[in-house]
């Protein structure tokens, strides 16, 4: 789950996309449903046994050859690869069955979808693009296509992507693609197309939760956000089980300063499904918003297991452990390999540059690192004059003390003490909260905003990882402020189906 900065003032979200492996022997047909693909093997799913090891007996019958694997064999096995987190495995298996098959459209399909998992956003296109040329209106992967041209700043591409499919027989009124195409105008601002073609589905089904959730997005961008939680409220009833409603709920909640009812909204979302992502970076916002920088931590680091290649979640990180520096010098320098891996992907993100320098600046073993990011940051457009001097004098005190020999170890004087809950502590601030949905924004303890450093740091780090207001969704901040919570991704790509 990344940001969209490029679309930061219509408050979009990505949509969802397709997130379970075509399941199935060998689908040469074209397989438009959403859901898994169930079509079991007439093939054995297991190899024959072995004869036992021949002896030395020359007259003896020799071992018989070991039945070499099918292409169902293969898709088998890479489903479980897959279901098992091993996405390399999982793909050479599929890669095997179209040696053996190359018109199966699944096994094209999971490819693309483990390429997205893996960060390659080509081969991800690559692989759609097989499998529209062989089934043009293969719904899967148009609307995972039309996902990755999001990414690419392709709206329009997607678009007519998706205009296309549903000029296919049988496709003017597939629900699927209509609420792709709903979310992709939304995401480009396009609000009244949006809308009419969410209720386009209504007219054929009038209880289409994911139509009542593009709805609620809507009026989410438009600000009505009573009417965006009775929208929620309606998919509800019809998709109980969606994590995302939840989210997009939890969002709504934080627009209108209910932020115990927030939380309770995106725990619901991750107890639903422990392995939704943008649940756990919206509790880690929220956290931040709070200062609890060891909740924000707990949360932000779920949410990079889940998505390794989440830029947003490793940045998130990054804040979560600078919030933590002023009692332990050592997160800084935590924080600051964060923030490099981040600019291993967007060379001078100008928030990871400056706060990479600030964070690096917490311990004499990042010194040398803290002054050559603090020189790149004050080079940067984007940093004030004010902040010029600030950096300045700060790599002049790091030169003067790199010259002075280390000082001695200090004396453990102060071991029991205890550590400040709100900035790093054992304990969560959000734990504090009310856990009942309904319960009153009274006893929410007041958000620190535009503290995004531990208590009593001296130098200005504060500045630059302050946390942003936790009401405000993905892509909509600015500076070098930490990420507010995200709505989910509604409506993009989809992996591996079964």
């Amino acid at each position: 789950m990344t940001r969209d900065t490029s679309k930061t003032s219509t408050g979009m979200m990505p949509m969802k996309w397709f997130r379970s492996l075509v399941v199935g022997s060998l689908a040469f047909t074209a397989g438009c449903a959403s859901g898994p693909q169930q079509k079991p093997s007439a093939l054995p799913t297991k190899q024959a046994p072995s004869a036992p090891a021949s002896s030395t007996t020359p007259s003896q019958l020799a071992r018989p050859e070991a039945k070499e694997a099918s292409a169902s064999d293969h898709f088998t096995q890479a489903i479980q690869a897959y279901e098992a987190g091993d996405l390399d495995a999982a793909r050479q298996g599929f890669e095997k069955v179209l040696a053996k098959s190359p018109q199966s459209l699944n096994s094209q399909f999971n490819l693309g979808v483990i390429a997205e998992r893996q960060g390659r956003v080509d081969d991800a296109r690559n692989a759609y693009e097989k499998v529209l040329l062989l089934e043009p209106a293969h719904t899967p992967s148009v609307v995972n296509l039309a996902s990755v041209y999001r990414k690419q700043e392709r709206g329009d591409d997607a678009i007519a992507l998706f205009e296309k499919a549903l000029k296919a027989p049988g496709h003017a009124h597939d629900a699927a693609l209509l609420n792709g195409l709903s979310a992709t105008y939304r995401q480009l601002g396009k609000l009244d197309q949006s809308e009419l073609t969410a209720r386009r589905v209504l007219e054929r089904n009038k209880d289409h939760p994911d139509a009542y959730k593009n709805l609620a997005y809507v009026a989410y961008a438009r600000e009505k956000y009573r009417l965006a939680e009775l929208l929620v409220g309606t998919a509800r009833k019809h998709a109980e089980k969606d994590p995302s409603l939840y989210n997009l709920l939890g969002m709504v909640y934080l627009k209108l300063d209910e932020r115990p009812r927030a939380l309770a909204q995106f725990q619901k979302a991750v107890s639903l499904d422990e392995k939704y992502a943008p649940g756990h970076l919206n509790l880690g916002a929220l956290a931040l918003s709070y200062r609890d920088y060891a909740g924000a931590e707990r949360a932000f680091t779920r949410a990079l297991e889940l998505e390794p290649d989440s830029t947003e979640a490793r940045l998130s990180l990054a804040w979560a452990l600078d919030g933590q520096k002023g009692r332990d010098s050592k997160k800084g320098i935590a924080a600051g390999e964060a923030f490099e891996k981040v600019l291993a992907n967007r060379a001078d993100l100008p928030e990871a540059v400056c706060g990479a320098g600030w964070a690096f600046a917490s311990d004499r073993t990042g010194w040398e690192r803290a002054v050559a990011f603090l020189d790149r940051c004050k080079s940067l457009e984007s940093t004030t004059e004010q902040e010029r001097q600030m950096i300045t004098a700060k790599v002049q005190g790091l030169q003067n003390m790199l010259k002075a020999p280390p000082p001695e170890a200090a004396t453990a004087g102060s071991e029991g003490e205890k550590k400040d809950e709100a900035t790093g502590g054992a304990g969560s601030m959000l734990n504090q909260l009310p856990q009942d949905a309904n319960a009153p924004t009274e006893a929410t303890p007041p958000p620190a905003e535009g503290a995004g450093a531990a208590e009593g740091a001296t130098t200005p780090e504060a500045t630059e990882s302050a946390p942003a207001e936790a009401a405000q969704p993905s892509g909509e901040g600015t500076g070098t402020s930490a990420p507010a919570p995200v709505p989910a991704p509604q409506g993009a790509s989809a992996p591996p189906t079964k």
